[in-house]
Formats: structure tokens, sequence, C-alpha cells
């Protein structure tokens, strides 16, 4: 990555704010001309200021040896919430040159587009590449519009390179006689940031191609169909985004689009320990597309060491049938490894079922509220993933867990009493509208939460973390922050306690899918596809 000595400097030099930075960009630039109409409001807004000669000088020497100060000092100026929330999380230069190495393989393009350009990584790195190629970059903060015209003017390559300040949506290209390339790191911007309009937008872009669309999508899904309609049959691309896409239901437009009309033709998908995208612990995946193609494999690869990026050049050919057939994708490129003899995938011994959605846990979790109803009605149940990481191993005892109200679906086997006193309780939920939930609706009664059996061994699904295994010794039942494991066919005691103790010594985050903020989930099918020793090793661990 770029050093990060210049933002010392230019705290040192009691430059600690965004309007110091744009009169450092507007000092590299030049001064304030061809700025775009935002950018001149922020410097208007910022005011001018005057920077140390020794600052601007080292800045642009930095900047000429292929460093990103500008960038860098962005990231100390611009809290990391702000810049999560706008998407701006720049990418590690490794992963800028082995993307731009991998362009180099494919036709010299004529242009280059970097749709979320941010202080220019990947375009700087594709002038170097490429010098013959037109530059274009497009960013809608103005900030970073202002750090992208200052590296271009330090490097000399302002009048071969075009800064749009404007969102990538909006944006039209001109008529190209060579190949377009098009790369970058477009921003992850959550689907409830993202405009009806713009939703909208997506879904009948799509619906025209065939294709049905989710508006669960996050903003880097919006880049990706902007791409394809901004090309044409024979333009080139690599993204790198969070790779969340590949196995939930809303990336399922995606992966349509790149297998039938973007013309998918790699995908390389990094371990969140390479911190594709630093300061989060995601697992990210580098799409590589050429527009048109429908008929060559797609060459698929597992990463999980910056030294293992090649160039993008390994991996192996998966048939696009098989991934247009697979529901999610992760399953192919992070297959499971030959078993060893005897070894079992614990799906061939358990299923895996989340725990029970109640609807409205404020309601059916007892608390005040609930004094007045029967005891046996309220249920000992894990309702929080702490209640198994305080476990450990072993949840032998139900006291310290909360209550889930679980009333059976027909109430005549309760006496008058406490019929009446359910009645009561059902009367104020009733106040509350809990009656009118999705969940609700769709029960045989809506008041009867219908628990699960208990499971003999329960799991978190989704942290920071690997999931927590804990044998269930206290019968405790269990909602949905918890998936339940059960056998097949009855499994002795010592076989139970092995699996436990196996699974968490054993198992790590790189078996479940990690979003966006390096949360990872394990999904019941992923918990299933677990290797695990054979009966008679489990039962020799215990």
């Amino acid at each position: 990555m770029a050093s990060n000595r210049v933002p010392r400097k230019l705290l040192a030099a009691g430059l600690g704010s965004e309007s110091e930075l744009v009169s450092l960009c507007v000092a590299l630039i030049g001064g304030a001309k061809g700025l775009s109409q935002a950018e001149r409001a922020l410097t208007a807004k910022t005011g001018s200021h005057a920077l140390p000669v020794a600052v601007v000088e080292t800045t642009r020497r930095a900047i000429a040896k292929g460093l990103d100060p500008l960038g860098d000092a962005f990231a100390v100026v611009r809290s990391a919430l702000a810049r999560r929330s706008a998407g701006a999380v720049y990418t590690p230069a490794p992963i800028v040159k082995s993307m731009m190495t991998w362009l180099a393989t494919q036709d010299a393009p004529a242009r280059i587009v970097d749709p979320g350009a941010g202080s220019g990584r990947f375009i700087l790195a594709a002038g170097e590449a490429f010098p013959q190629a037109q530059l274009v970059a497009v960013e809608l903060d103005p900030l970073a519009a202002l750090m992208l015209r200052a590296n271009l003017a330090v490097r000399g390559w302002s009048s071969r390179a075009t800064v749009h300040v404007k969102d990538y949506r909006e944006l039209t290209l001109p008529r190209c006689n060579g190949t377009t390339a098009f790369i970058g790191n477009p921003p992850y911007v959550r689907h409830h940031d993202i405009a009806e309009d713009w939703k909208a937008w997506y879904s009948e872009r799509l619906a025209t191609m065939g294709i049905r669309a989710s508006a669960l999508a996050g903003l880097h899904l919006h880049f990706f169909l902007q791409t394809r309609l901004l090309a044409k049959p024979g333009d080139v691309g690599a993204f790198i985004t969070s790779s969340e896409w590949m196995d939930v239901n809303y990336g399922s437009a995606l992966r349509r689009l790149l297998l039938d009309e973007l013309g998918g033709i790699a995908l390389h998908v990094l371990d969140p320990k390479v911190e594709a995208f630093p300061g989060t612990a995601t697992t990210a995946a580098i799409t590589c597309f050429r527009v048109g193609e429908t008929v060559e494999p797609v060459r698929v690869h597992s990463i999980d060491e910056l030294a293992h990026l090649n160039g993008l050049a390994k991996g192996v050919d998966v048939p696009r049938a098989q991934l247009s057939s697979a529901p999610r994708w992760s399953i192919i490129v992070r297959p499971t490894l030959p078993a060893a003899e005897g070894d079992l995938e614990l799906g061939e011994l358990f299923r895996v079922h989340r725990g029970q959605v109640t609807g409205a846990n404020a309601i059916w979790i007892a608390g005040e509220h609930a004094d007045g109803l029967p005891e046996r009605v309220k249920i000992p149940s894990v309702t929080k993933a702490k209640d198994l990481l305080q476990a450990g191993d072993r949840l032998a005892s139900a006291a310290a867990l909360r209550r889930v109200v679980d009333l059976p679906p027909e109430l005549d086997d309760f006496t008058a009493a406490e019929r009446k006193r359910i009645q009561s309780f059902l009367s104020w939920a009733r106040t509350q509208g809990v009656h009118e939930g999705y969940i609700a609706q769709h029960r045989k009664a809506w008041w009867s939460v219908g628990l699960k059996d208990p499971a003999p061994i329960l799991c978190t699904y989704m942290a920071r973390r690997p999931p927590q295994f804990t044998l269930n010794d206290c019968g405790a039942r269990h909602i949905n922050v918890a998936h339940g494991l059960y056998p097949c066919q009855a499994l002795p005691a010592d076989v139970l306690a092995g699996l436990v103790s196996w699974l968490n010594n054993n198992t790590t985050q790189g078996s479940g899918r990690t979003y966006a903020g390096g949360l990872t989930k394990f999904e019941p099918r992923e918990v299933e596809r677990l290797r695990i020793p054979s009966v008679d090793r489990l039962r020799a661990i215990a």
C-alpha cells in the first residue's frame, strides 16, 4: 500500500481537516481552472489555506513515485464511518497491480473507464500501463475528484484524462473505435441508502434483458449493470467488490448478467485475511469479463494470500452451464476438498435447522408483560448468540436463559383461570399490532410461536468469528439467532461431545461467507458441508 508518511506530515503541519486537503489539491493542480461546478463549490466553501511549500513538494514527490499520499490523507481527515457509508474504501496497491497485469493480457485498450475512481489508484495504474489509452474517471465525491485531478496533474496526464464528477449511472460515453476497458472498485452502498427511482431504474433495465432484479441489490450491482449498458461487444473489464452477490438471492441478477450479457470470464475470491478492503474483514471477489462472451468457461480461483494473486492467471475452468445451474457460486469457487478415508460431511449425520422466527421478540420473549402467564408456556430458550458464546462447549443449565412465550394453537387444555390470564395477554399483544405481522399471519394461530424441539447441539451462525458449537445438555429451545443440529439417527453422548470439541477447534471463518463489515454467516447448508472425522474418531476425541 501507499506510504502514510505524508498524512503524518500534513497533521504535523496542522493540516488535519478536509479544508486543508482541498487547498493542497488545488496547489498541486495549479489553480481552480477546469474544475467541475461541485469542485468549485467545495473550494469556495472550505476557503483557501496557505500551505508550507515543503508539504506541497513532499506530496508532489510521493505522487511522482507512484504513491497515493492524498488518498492516505483522505483516510485520516474523513472518518471511517463516513467513508464506508459512501462506499469509499480504497484498494491496496498489490491488488490494483494484479488486476492491471490481467488487463495487459487482453486487447490493448484505447480507452479505460474507472467508474468509482476515488483518488485514482486504478486510473493512474492504467495510465502507466497503457500510455496511449484515453483515461475516463467517474467520481461523485468532489473532494475525491480533486485528489484525482491533483494526482493526474503531478503525473502530467491532465490532457489525456477526463474526470466526470457525477453518478456513474448517469454517464454517457462517446463512441470508441478500439476496446474500452472498465476497471476499478465500485462503491459498496447498501440498498437502504439507494433512492427508489434508482431501484426502479435497476429493475427496468434488467427486465429489458429478461433478468429479474431485486430491490435489495447494493450499488455495486448497479455499477455492473451500467457497465453493460455502456459497453459494446469485445470491451473488457475487472471489478473488485464484496463477494456476497455470489450466494444471496438478490445477487442472482448479477450472476445471470455475467453469464448472459456481461461476459464473465474469471472469478477470483479473496479470503477476508487478505484485507482487500482495509479496515473491513470482508470476502472480496475480482470479477473479470469480456462483453459478448457466452461460450468459454469461467476461470475460478480461491485466494488466501496476496502473494497468490499471480496477476489473476491461476484457477480452474468451470463450464458456464455448471454456473448457470448453481444456486450459489461460492460452493464452486471453494469446493469441498476430497475427504480423507473415513471422513464425512456433517450433513451425513445431521440436519441443520435455523431456530424459530418469533416475528416480534419484544412480545414473545417473556418479560414483565408476561408475568401473568402460566410458567409452562414460558420456555427456556437461546435468544442471543452470547448465550452460546458464554456457555462454550456445553450449555449445562437453562437458569440464565430468557424465556419465550410458546402458546399452543388450541387453548382448551388450560384452566379457566389460566385462559383468562392468557386472553388478557393476547388482548394486550393485539394492541401492539403483533397479530398483523407477516409471521403471525402465516401461522396456524397468530399467537403460537411453535418452537422447534430441543436440538442436541446448537451453534451460532453470524459473528466476526467462526461459529460456536455447544452441547445442549439442558434441552433449551432456540430462536433464529442460532442453528440446531439434529442427528439423522441416535448418536451416543461421547460422539456428540467429540463432534462439538472437534468443530470448535477446526472450523474457520473461511467455510462461511463474510460480508462487508466483517460479519461471517453460516447458512444451514454451509454447516452441513463442514467436513468432520468418522464416528470412531469422534468417540476417541471425546
